[in-house]
């Protein structure tokens, strides 16, 4: 299909539309939602936290960590122990179930079927590139973008540099999207946390207190977590197998 990249090994493409081009002909699915959902699993997970994605941010998301005897990682500033900021996480403890409701990262992980499915951020971008190249050749990049009020997707800055910071490790035929992703984070790459607090997103997030959400996003390779999705679950790769 013209579409789907599927002349080239690794392919990128924007949100849900891209999840149902390319999901179901890649060995391997990596949602990239730098601020903040991926970056909260990876941390949440490297602390050896079990992360249930969840689409809805409403009731039913407390109906639901209740259901499985989960915490709830509520809205920023809710005053709850856990929000989806990755600040909330440090700390989180080992073996914590945590439901992780967001309108973009988490509704895209449980829309790539029965693809295998990564959760990755600037701070594991080698780890997550090393581990996706285990499951086959054909990989797929997702940056999640953001939404505008009219729900429509927003393309945003972090999610394509992060998906490109991932590609830049990957080797094998590059789709023209996959290209223009690299570049973009090889020309940012040297000026990467001034810029992400530049962005539209990270504006909106130091706006709202969150600097060191932003802070904690903009690192690169501190961490080797490799997020996987198992049963519905975000588990570092070293614990779910």
């Amino acid at each position: 299909m013209i579409f789907d990249q599927s002349e080239f090994e690794i392919r990128c493409e924007w949100g849900e539309n891209g999840v149902a081009q390319l999901a179901p002909i890649s060995d391997v699915v990596i949602i990239v939602d730098i601020l903040s959902f991926s970056t909260c699993v990876e941390i949440a997970n490297r602390r050896g936290a079990i992360v249930f994605p969840y689409q809805w941010k409403d009731k039913t998301a407390q109906e639901f960590a209740t259901s499985i005897d989960a915490e709830l990682a509520d809205r920023r500033n809710s005053g709850t122990r856990y929000e989806l900021s990755p600040a909330s996480l440090a700390q989180i403890p080992n073996s914590t179930k945590l439901v992780l409701p967001s309108p973009n990262g988490s509704a895209l992980s449980l829309k790539t079927g029965n693809t295998p499915t990564l959760a990755g951020c600037l701070r594991n971008s080698h780890a997550i590139a090393t581990s996706a190249t285990t499951y086959g050749k054909r990989i797929a990049l997702i940056p999640a973008g953001e939404k505008w009020e009219n729900g429509s997707l927003r393309p945003s800055f972090e999610d394509w540099i992060g998906a490109g910071a991932i590609l830049s490790y990957l080797k094998g035929t590059l789709s023209p999207e996959a290209q223009i992703a690299i570049a973009a984070y090889q020309s940012v790459q040297s000026n990467l946390k001034s810029l992400l607090k530049q962005c539209s997103s990270g504006k909106e997030l130091i706006a709202k207190g969150f600097e060191q959400d932003v802070d904690l996003a903009a690192e690169i390779n501190v961490s080797t977590c490799v997020p996987t999705l198992v049963d519905r679950a975000y588990l570092d790769r070293t614990c779910a197998f």
